[in-house]
C-alpha cells in the first residue's frame, strides 16, 4: 500500500510500501530443524549390525525401555550399543537398567546373526537365568512373502 502525503512531487513525506517478503529467519529456522534432526535420527536405533532370522510369532508389547543383548556371528556381546563379555554381562546388565527397575521382573531381548553357534547364545542365555533374569524374548525379523532358505 503506497499512501504520498504532500501532492505529486513526492518530497520528503513520499511513503512506499515494501512488497518482498523476508524469509532469511524462516531459512535460519529450518535450517537449525534440519541439522538437529540429522543428528538426532541415528541415535534413535541400534547400530550394532546382525542378521536377524525369520519370526512367524505375532509381536508382543514392548517394556518401556527395553534392554537389547545383541550377538554377532564372531561371539562379541553387546548391551545396546556397548560391547560386553560373557563374565561381565549380569553386572553390566544391572548398571543399564539402574537402580529402579527390578532384574527379576525385566525383559531382556536378545538379537542373535543366524550365523550364531548354538553354544554361544546358550551361554549368554545360562549367564541371564545366573543372574536373575528369567524373562527373555527372542528378536526375529518379520518373514516377509516367501520367506524360507537364505541363498
Amino acid at each position: 500500500m503506497a499512501a504520498k502525503l504532500s501532492g505529486s512531487g513526492g518530497g520528503k513525506y513520499a511513503v512506499e510500501a515494501n512488497s518482498e517478503i523476508n524469509v532469511t529467519p524462516f531459512v535460519d529456522v529450518m535450517l537449525v530443524l534440519l541439522i538437529i534432526f540429522m543428528v538426532a535420527a541415528p541415535l534413535a536405533s541400534v547400530t550394532v549390525k546382525v542378521q536377524l532370522p525369520a519370526a512367524v510369532a505375532k509381536p508382543g508389547t514392548n517394556p518401556p525401555k527395553p534392554v537389547y543383548i545383541s550377538i554377532q556371528p564372531n561371539g562379541s556381546l553387546f548391551i545396546g550399543d556397548f560391547p560386553t563379555d560373557l563374565s561381565s554381562l549380569g553386572d553390566d546388565l544391572r548398571k543399564n537398567l539402574g537402580g529402579k527397575r527390578n532384574p527379576t521382573k525385566e525383559r531382556i531381548f536378545i538379537r542373535a546373526d543366524t550365523e550364531v553357534l548354538y553354544g554361544d547364545f546358550m551361554g549368554v542365555m545360562n549367564m541371564l537365568q545366573d543372574n536373575g533374569f528369567y524373562s527373555v524374548a527372542l528378536v526375529g525379523e518379520d518373514k516377509k512373502g516367501g520367506g524360507g532358505k537364505r541363498g
